[in-house]
């Protein structure tokens, strides 16, 4: 049975139990001709088994949910760690030296060249000169071009 189907089925109990419930009080209120006694009882029964079957059909959903969110965690981690192993593969052929992996793992992130030069103590003009040589040894001719080939070849990574 789908996630959405499980969804209507608890509603659709839910709201038919306190339809019951609403229309009880109500006529009770207004003077209303009540329901027999008898015929009363069972619905009360059916409106509580009820109010039961969505509690059960509830904890099931959340239980399947909470799985469904486990396993994306799982998937986010498994495509976190391939996306640094990415990285880290692309720096050794590029041949970076370690400021330069530094920057350019921070031109990647999004960080303004006067924001790493800060990071990093340097002036603007040093990490200016850092990421023309990363672009330079990476074959590509600014930052959206870099990070292109990240993430490129991280949408073609089967996630498992």
């Amino acid at each position: 049975m789908g996630q959405h189907n499980l969804y209507r089925i608890i509603l659709s109990v839910q709201i038919v139990c306190a339809a019951f419930f609403v229309w009880n009080i109500l006529s009770s209120m207004l003077g209303l001709q009540p329901i027999a006694w008898q015929i009363s009882e069972y619905i009360e029964l059916g409106a509580a088994l009820g109010l039961l079957i969505g509690v059960g059909l509830g904890a099931r959903l959340l239980r399947i949910t909470s799985q469904d969110n486990l396993r994306m965690q799982q998937q986010l981690k498994v495509a976190s760690g391939a996306f640094q192993e990415l990285i880290d593969e692309y720096f050794m052929s590029w041949q970076l030296t370690p400021a330069e992996k530094d920057v350019a793992l921070f031109a990647i992130k999004g960080i303004s060249i006067a924001d790493i030069a800060a990071m990093r103590g340097v002036s603007e003009g040093t990490v200016k000169a850092q990421t023309n040589a990363i672009y330079r040894k990476a074959g590509v001719s600014g930052r959206p071009q870099l990070l292109s080939l990240f993430i490129d070849d991280l949408i073609e990574l089967p996630l498992q």
